[in-house]
């Protein structure tokens, strides 16, 4: 029987931290983040036809995670509001030093649906130019890799078989530029 319609659940929030709140509803319990309007990934591949990634530790996996760029809108104060193209923008140039004259939308979908509320949305990085070093902000300590897009399948793997991590994005971002490729 398919589901026709589903009626919102009562949540009862257990405990909000700084950065997260923890909910109750319907016999579920999961997290949702607060203080931001959105998550944004950034598919970069430079005009070299190199793929960008970053790689930086994680303390939930206590490992380095290879990752492409990604971020948080709405996190800083006073631009809550902030624009999901913006904020594309701004973490690719933090992170990669990568300055693009646009971002084209690609796809949006749930990070964890059965953990968390997070809607992560895919933007396309174009005309890109590199301004600064890259590296993340004070609190980060981000390695950029690029990566020549015929060879990334390969790379990844080798990664994976030396016992890296790599977060998933990953895959869908590299499903989107061999598209383009």
């Amino acid at each position: 029987m398919a589901i026709q319609t589903v009626e919102p659940l009562v949540k009862n929030v257990k405990y909000e931290g700084r950065f997260l709140r923890f909910v109750e509803a319907g016999g579920w319990e999961y997290v949702e983040r607060t203080k931001v309007s959105g998550i944004v990934v950034i598919l970069a591949v430079t005009p070299e036809n190199k793929m960008i990634f970053v790689e930086q530790y994680r303390p939930p996996i206590a490992s380095l995670c290879l990752e492409i760029p990604a971020g948080l809108a709405g996190d800083i104060v006073g631009q809550e509001l902030e624009a999901l193209e913006i904020a594309a923008s701004r973490e690719l140039l933090e992170e990669t030093g990568y300055q693009a004259d646009t971002m084209t939308y690609l796809t949006h979908g749930a990070s964890s649906a059965g953990l968390c509320t997070e809607i992560v949305t895919f933007f396309r990085a174009e005309g890109l130019k590199k301004v600064t070093l890259g590296g993340g902000d004070a609190s980060e300590q981000i390695n950029v890799i690029e990566v020549p897009l015929n060879e990334v399948a390969d790379w990844l793997q080798k990664r994976i078989s030396g016992g890296a991590y790599v977060d998933f994005k990953v895959y869908t971002a590299l499903f989107f530029a061999l598209q383009k490729a």
